[in-house]
């Protein structure tokens, strides 16, 4: 008897909705599950608490970001936008 192709997050979606969605869940979903820095404390313990609401387990730091990830594109763009121009 073969063994089984481990699939991941996207086991729970057998074989439906295609390859290329299954594949963007698995990315966005390892993207969620992985350890994440905080901005306040720079610990390696950032956790989701809502969808955009991200929580540090250790300083208990609370921010918001993206819905899969602490930072975005558009965050960052935001930022830099708030610095200002730079001075050269």
């Amino acid at each position: 008897m073969g063994r089984t192709k481990k699939v991941g997050p996207a086991g729970g979606l057998k074989a439906r909705y295609g390859a290329t969605v299954r594949k963007r869940y698995i990315e966005a979903i390892r993207d969620l599950k992985s350890p994440h820095r905080c901005p306040h404390c720079n610990a390696n313990a950032v956790k989701r608490q809502s969808v955009g609401i991200w929580k540090c387990r250790k300083c208990e730091f609370t921010f918001t970001g993206g819905a899969y990830s602490p930072s975005t594109k558009l965050g960052a763009t935001a930022r830099r936008a708030a610095r200002g121009p730079s001075e050269t």
